[in-house]
């Protein structure tokens, strides 16, 4: 029998029990008899979650109760190892249950997810806040230097204290209360958020009827929402949507004006409609909550809290940045927006630039400066080519091998898996690829996930990672192929850096295996510097229908035309990145906040063109307001600082497939976790701290 079924026995739990059905079995608490244990993703039903996840909590606190009851001297077996190797059950279930809710959501599932919002944040309290639980961790971490420790079993044991001192372990029963409260409101308002924000993204659609308006869209972005208006009983018309395959397209390509504005105003004003579905109010709840949090843990701003176990530390060096950055991108959006301006006028169209103007006159301004356009590049992306390059890529710099696999579970149908061998032909994971979008049905946005971290079992074998790899790109349509545009390549090659770096860290404790926020960009990043280079662009980007490699002089086009752009996408970005700084640096919540003023104030007050809005509005952002990113938007331009110096690594000896610097890259960074603190990773693979320099030229900023 299993450590997990022993554990639920430990914790008098009825393993077979299921809803109302005694004799039930529920796949999700049995062992999983699957190729690499994969979760059985098909046997799984709705009514299996709450069962499954009340289950593996009573096991999370049986496992705990056994940690607290010891009566032996706290040791690192008997309780830093022992609450290290706790809760795996659990982790198994909630990974499950947050891949369903990210990919393949519906009414059922959001309903589940609104009813264990709050066991899991009173289960996270009872482990976090539990006295006798810190007070063994704190035995150990206070007689660290002489328990002869070595140097990760040490690490682990700092990481873990920090973790329950951060959780309020140090309060007094009164705040530790108050904490609680605060917690779980948090944690319900940012479910709330997402799911606000998922609804309302797939309540509009933008309806044509009339084939004229459809001029300067392409056959395939014409026949895809042609296919979304016959899927949705409406054959003859033409739908196009909030998500990004969409509508990004639309407004860089459609002719139509007033129905560019109509879709960009749609996108911009989700969940700030004053309707059931608006996140104002939410924002406001929950800018206050987070200022609350890190007031009881005694600091000043939830940026203070939040940043304290970040690179960055403070906000002044958040801030530093951005705005080291904000002077020279907004000088070359001007000049973009000049150039578009220019454009304008030799169309004599008398029109005043607007947002919904942008993309389109810039793709306009990229053929006319560059002769070079999206139409041209995306016949040569077809996506699965595009993913063999991601893999030639891993392959030139860690000798990785990638086989497809069949007959394995799927997290969904439009699924793919691959098993991923070592340059020694050993197994070192599994990964998931779903990168259709589903409206209404898949966040928005890309991401990595996981259904299990690496890690280490009791024999000293290696437990290989299983990693998903999530994207909203354009499906295919027809007889047609899915044709990648430029930016969803490069998300792919960012998505599978991280991914890299769940496939090949290889770190001794559990514990270990995460990056700080600010510092777990850096993988992703890098991973896109390959994805345009001509000598990897010779290698995947073949015409979908005769196989052609791309031609050099396409290829010359692109090299010219890399920076373009990039006042644009630089200052998007760093609106919204001083947008969460700004909320989170509040040092008290005005009664009266109005979210719709205090944004046109953060950005007005910096000098950003009324063309350019934040890449993320308040409404929708929700990197920072779902949690993950809070006050930690930055973090991409914080890791960009490093990736692109990382880089220059490569470049300065000649070969961006350098063998000793990929294998230092490897064996420095991705395989050590957080073993030591980031920057000592980034000192021990790059002989330095990296400067801006690197950044800016590679933006065009310089």
């Amino acid at each position: 029998m299993n450590k997990y079924l022993l554990s639920l026995f430990a914790a008098g739990v009825l393993v077979s029990s299921c809803a109302n059905n005694e004799s039930a079995v529920n796949p999700l608490l049995e062992e999983w008899n699957t190729p690499y244990q994969i979760p059985p993703f098909e046997s799984v039903k709705a009514e299996h979650y709450i069962p499954a996840f009340k289950t593996a909590m009573a096991a999370h606190l049986a496992e705990i109760d056994q940690i607290v009851n010891n009566e032996t001297e706290p040791t690192f077996e008997n309780t830093i190892l022992a609450y290290d190797k706790s809760g795996e059950l659990l982790s198994n279930v909630s990974a499950v249950f947050s891949s369903a809710s990210g990919v393949d959501s519906n009414d059922e599932i959001r309903a589940i997810a609104t009813e264990l919002s709050p066991l899991r944040s009173a289960h996270s309290s009872a482990i976090s806040l539990n006295d006798k639980l810190f007070q063994r961790v704190k035995s150990v971490y206070e007689r660290r230097d002489s328990l002869n420790l070595d140097a990760d079993q040490k690490r682990l044991v700092e990481l873990i204290y920090k973790g329950f001192e951060r959780g309020g372990a140090n309060l007094s029963a009164e705040k530790k209360e108050e904490l609680k409260e605060v917690n779980a409101r948090i944690s319900a308002l940012q479910l709330q958020f997402g799911q606000n924000m998922l609804k309302e993204t797939a309540a509009y659609t933008l309806v044509i009827e009339n084939e004229a308006d459809l001029s300067g869209l392409t056959e395939n972005q014409i026949a895809e929402a042609a296919s979304r208006a016959k899927k949705a009983g409406a054959e003859g018309k033409w739908y196009f949507g909030l998500d990004n395959p969409s509508i990004m397209p639309f407004l860089a390509n459609a002719d139509n004006r007033a129905l560019r504005e109509d879709i960009l105003t749609a996108y911009l004003n989700r969940c700030n409609n004053n309707n059931s579905e608006d996140n104002k109010a939410v924002i406001k709840e929950l800018i206050d909550l987070r200022l609350k949090r890190a007031q009881i843990m005694g600091c000043e701003t939830a940026a203070d809290f939040i940043l304290d176990d970040r690179m960055a530390k403070t906000s002044k060096a958040v801030y530093d940045l951005l705005d080291q950055i904000w002077k020279p991108a907004i000088k070359v959006a001007h000049n973009e927006a000049n150039d578009m301006r220019k454009l304008i006028a030799k169309e004599d169209s008398n029109i005043e630039l607007e947002a919904w103007d942008w993309r389109y006159y810039a793709q306009k301004s990229m053929k006319a400066k560059f002769d070079l356009s999206e139409s041209q590049m995306a016949p040569y992306f077809k996506l699965e080519n595009v993913r063999e390059g991601v893999f030639y890529v891993a392959n030139k710099l860690f000798g990785l091998q990638f086989t497809q696999l069949t007959n394995v579970p799927l997290p969904h149908p439009e699924a793919v898996a691959f098993e991923v061998k070592d340059k020694d032909s050993s197994v070192i994971g599994v990964v998931f690829f779903d990168m259709f979008a589903r409206p209404g049905a898949k966040r928005a946005g890309a991401w990595c996930g996981g259904f299990r971290g690496q890690s280490y079992n009791e024999n000293g074998e290696r437990i290989i990672p299983l990693v998903t790899i999530v994207g909203n790109f354009t499906r295919p349509v027809g007889d047609q192929p899915a044709l990648l545009t430029t930016d969803e390549v490069e998300t792919y090659f960012h998505e599978f850096g991280h991914g890299l770096a769940s496939l090949m860290r290889d770190v001794k404790y559990d514990g270990l295996g995460g990056y700080p926020r600010d510092f777990v960009e850096l993988p992703s990043q890098l991973n896109e510097h390959w994805a345009f280079k001509p000598e990897v662009l010779k290698v995947y980007a073949k015409h979908y229908q005769t196989g052609e490699v791309i031609p050099q002089e396409l290829v010359d086009k692109m090299v010219k035309a890399g920076k373009y752009g990039q006042g644009f996408a630089t200052v998007e970005y760093l609106a919204a990145s001083y947008l969460d700084m700004d909320y989170h640096t509040l040092k008290s919540i005005p009664q009266d906040l109005d979210i719709n003023a205090f944004e046109a104030k953060v950005l007005g007050d910096r000098g950003i063109l009324k063309q350019i809005p934040s890449r993320y509005r308040s409404t929708y952002f929700s990197h920072t307001f779902t949690g993950g990113y809070t006050a930690g938007y930055y973090s991409y331009i914080w890791a960009e600082v490093l990736d692109a110096d990382a880089f220059e690594a490569f470049v300065e000896t000649g070969d961006i497939f350098n063998q000793e610097v990929a294998n230092k890259y490897r064996t420095e960074i991705l395989e050590r976790g957080s073993e030591v603190e980031a920057m000592e990773l980034y000192v021990n693979f790059r002989g330095k701290e990296p400067g801006i320099d690197p950044l800016l030229k590679n933006r065009g900023l310089k």
